[in-house]
């Protein structure tokens, strides 16, 4: 957390890249806000400041109308963070309270409903129930402004267990009620998408973005076309096809297609974890300037540290790209979906995404002369679908990042390289540096380095911390920069 003074000199700069990571509530008004509203800077002695929008509408304040809080990115912090809180969050906004309750997230995470509790309170200043609630509010808004669903089927859909509730909540938050956030006669077409907007902190390369998807797209799972990723998503309640694009403004314009509206929150924070759109770009940039890299800084803004929707996807396309090209390892994935893929109903198909990736369970299931790839690779393959299916390996997104880097080398053929790649992008840690990956050694050279374990490198690389993951994309995008040039 931010000292009080560095807080409200960010609310009196207006200062948009600390949005969503702490709120300015007025005490005179009853309101919080994001540190760039618009409005008039309140007196200091008026202000508090909190790390969370539940943390606020648990003060009882209300949220401010005109700045939309609830609509900033949100905290890089848990994200990045693997401590237990931060765990919990990513939980709770993949929507774990409202499939299984408060008592569901503290077992994944082994701890009583009452320890998580006071771990909230003392850090986020709101219990997880609060911060469900938030999400909850979150998902009902944007239902209701982007769709002409029933209140009764919003409330429902949103995770609310009654309509009571439901009506209470909005007015604790808005201080109206959610009927009256849908504009008089308003009239929204019918169909089978949600589109909505999904904010960030610039500066943001989603061109380079585009690139790396489309070197990796599987067919059938993901495309790329007219500047737009699309690929499906496996929820709880059912698929998703989610299509995603450059907006106007600070936003991503994102079209969503759901089987059951109840994934909305899920879908929405998948998202933004596939294009780590809560980033903070500018510390990010701060420290690798620091660290000796400020040319490629400079020339290359906005790179950022994908994750990704399916941790089972991104496992397996790692194992797949063990020792062969992007193209061979596409090859495989793509016989693999085409063979026991999920087909897709026919109104969720987008730009040819027709089907879903396997479970672990299916891929498990696979016979070994089905796979045209070595018997080692068979064997890990086998063994790490396996792990993940009976429970043994965790990479969701309230993992234990420690434990699964464990799990992960204790399984055969799965190296430092495979390791680090999967905690970069399906664990979202933002501090793995692939120092032996041959595209990074070769930016390295090219920068003038001859190695990245030795002389100013090693220092170079030890400066990066806590996000050499950026180092990371940062090096390959120099290497494909320089290819292309």
């Amino acid at each position: 957390m931010f000292t009080s003074d560095q807080c409200y000199q960010a609310v009196t700069s207006r200062d948009r890249r600390f949005d969503g990571m702490f709120f300015t509530a007025v005490r005179t008004t009853g309101i919080f806000c994001r540190p760039s509203c618009p409005a008039k800077t309140p007196h200091r002695a008026n202000v508090d400041f909190f790390i969370t929008a539940a943390a606020a509408a648990d003060a009882g304040f209300r949220a401010c109308r005109r700045c939309r809080p609830d609509a900033s990115p949100n905290s890089p912090q848990w994200d990045t963070r693997g401590d237990i809180v931060a765990r919990a969050v990513r939980l709770i906004r993949d929507g774990a309270v409202d499939r299984g309750g408060v008592a569901s997230v503290a077992a994944a995470l082994g701890y009583s409903s009452r320890q998580l509790g006071r771990l909230f309170h003392a850090e986020v200043g709101a219990g997880p129930l609060a911060l469900a609630r938030t999400e909850r509010v979150r998902t009902a808004r944007t239902l209701i402004e982007a769709t002409s669903m029933p209140m009764s089927e919003i409330a429902f859909a949103a995770g609310f267990s009654s309509i009571r509730q439901f009506n209470e909540t909005f007015r604790d938050m808005y201080s109206i009620s959610p009927r009256q956030l849908r504009t008089a006669g308003a009239e929204h077409p019918v169909t089978d998408e949600l589109v909505l907007r999904l904010a960030y902190r610039p500066p943001f390369d989603f061109a380079h973005l585009l690139k790396y998807f489309e070197m990796r797209a599987v067919a059938g799972i993901e495309s790329i076309s007219d500047g737009a990723y699309t690929r499906s998503m496996r929820l709880a309640h059912g698929p998703a096809v989610i299509t995603l694009r450059q907006g106007a403004g600070d936003f991503i314009a994102c079209r969503l297609r759901l089987a059951d509206t109840r994934d909305l929150g899920s879908a929405v924070a998948r998202a933004r974890r596939t294009l780590d759109l809560d980033a903070d770009p500018v510390a990010i940039a701060e420290t690798l300037r620091s660290a000796g890299l400020r040319s490629v800084v400079d020339e290359l803004p906005g790179i950022r540290s994908p994750g990704h929707s399916d941790p089972v996807e991104l496992a397996l396309r790692t194992v797949l790209g063990q020792q062969i090209s992007l193209s061979a390892a596409r090859t495989h994935l793509e016989r693999l979906v085409a063979g026991t893929g999920e087909a897709l109903s026919t109104e969720m198909i987008v730009d040819g995404v027709d089907r879903l990736f396997p479970t672990a369970e299916c891929i498990a299931a696979v016979p070994a002369e089905k796979w045209s790839l070595p018997a080692s690779r068979i064997r890990t393959i086998q063994s790490l679908s396996t792990a993940m299916a009976d429970g043994r390996l965790d990479l969701g997104p309230g993992s234990d990042r420690d434990a699964a880097s464990m799990n992960l080398l204790a399984l055969p053929g799965i190296g430092p390289w495979s390791n680090g790649y999967i905690r970069m992008r399906a664990l979202g840690d933002p501090d793995v540096f692939m120092g032996s990956d041959l595209g990074v050694k070769k930016a390295v050279a090219e920068l003038g380095g001859n190695s990245v374990s030795t002389g100013d490198w090693s220092e170079t690389v030890r400066k990066s911390s806590p996000w050499r993951s950026y180092l990371t994309h940062l090096l390959w995008a120099h290497h494909a920069h320089a290819a292309r040039t």
